[in-house]
């Protein structure tokens, strides 16, 4: 079953990318952004491999996926912005952030201010959610969308590389990356596996106490 759900999102990533090219990239950053578990590590560095096939261009790849940040990351700033805390902690469940994640954002945005939206664009997880507390707060949208493209460019830059540099050691006659992958592919496949598990099950189990803490108050 894993196996399968991975080579549908493979699939589906790349049939988008194939077909939109630089819109396709935004597209599905944007769903990322919106806080839909499409995880970029999956699109950027597939982007970039087809930067390896001269198909597209690091830097317009780069900058697709940080505008597709920004359209995404829309959905969730006017959740917060329009409802409020209560409305983000009644659903966060559901893409699996927990009232602690919540709190932890809200205090990293409470005292560092607003720089904590293009800080946070550079940490996976923290990324997909800090939209919300940003909303929250009201921050003001130039600001929000100018930090968002900013901490989300380096991002989408490094992962679109990496998957330029594995396309250039995959086809590379001199380059044992393809062998040694094929040796431990299964053992990749498996740590990718486990670490996915853990984090929906973390999430779930914090989101849980979270909520019989309130039942109790």
């Amino acid at each position: 079953m894993s196996d399968k759900i991975v080579a549908f999102l493979v699939h589906f990533i790349t049939s988008v990318i194939d077909a939109g090219g630089y819109a396709g990239i935004a597209a599905l950053m944007g769903i990322e952004s919106a806080c839909i578990p499409l995880p970029s590590e999956l699109i950027m560095p597939f982007a970039g491999y087809l930067v390896y096939l001269k198909h597209l261009n690091l830097f317009w790849t780069a900058t697709a996926g940080a505008i597709g940040c920004n359209l995404g990351s829309v959905v969730a700033y006017w959740i917060g912005a329009k409802g409020g805390r209560p409305l983000v902690e009644r659903y966060g469940r559901w893409v699996l952030m927990s009232h602690r994640d919540l709190d932890r954002m809200t205090y990293f945005f409470h005292k560092y201010g607003s720089i904590t939206v293009l800080l946070g664009r550079l940490l996976p997880v923290v990324r997909t959610f800090i939209a919300f507390p940003a909303g929250i707060a009201k921050m003001p949208q130039g600001r929000f969308h100018l930090y968002t493209f900013v901490g989300s460019w380096p991002w989408c830059l490094a992962l679109a590389y990496a998957g330029m540099k594995l396309g250039e050691g995959w086809n590379d006659p001199h380059s044992h990356f393809k062998e040694m992958y094929h040796r431990f592919d299964h053992a990749i496949l498996a740590l990718i596996l486990v670490a996915g598990v853990w984090y929906v099950w973390t999430h779930i189990q914090r989101a849980r106490k979270g909520n019989e803490a309130d039942a109790l108050n």
